[in-house]
């Protein structure tokens, strides 16, 4: 698998948090949680679903494949981490878009060395 951008793993990740929400994505909820519009949002979803992450066609929700939600696990992990991190540990005001950045740029050794520091600092 080819490696996917920012925006895509942007996407995957909300893609996967609405859908352990409600079983399913909707375009505008994926609109309106992004901030971005709908048609970029359809392109996305075109762009993913050629990929195979995701279960997608016009009008109808939007669930994910296996290897999607494989994927989307690893990155909201890396996201989850980097937020606790920023947040909890360096108390950063930004925090959230500081990790949001930076969990598309670590590599996953040094995020598991991030999170052995995070996992023994409570």
């Amino acid at each position: 698998m080819e490696k996917l951008s920012r925006s895509q793993e942007d996407y995957l990740e909300e893609i996967y948090v609405q859908v352990l929400k409600n079983g399913f994505a909707k375009v505008t909820d994926i609109s309106e949680a992004l901030k971005v519009k709908k048609a970029s949002v359809t392109s996305a979803l075109i762009q993913l679903s050629s990929k195979n992450l995701i279960n997608y066609s016009p009008y109808s929700s939007v669930t994910m494949t296996v290897e999607g939600e494989k994927i989307a696990k690893k990155i909201l992990k890396k996201h989850r981490v980097l937020s606790k991190f920023f947040g909890e540990i360096l108390k950063l005001d930004n925090a959230a878009e500081i990790a949001c950045a930076v969990e598309h740029l670590i590599s996953d050794k040094n995020l598991d060395k991030i999170n052995k520091f995070v996992a023994n600092s409570k």
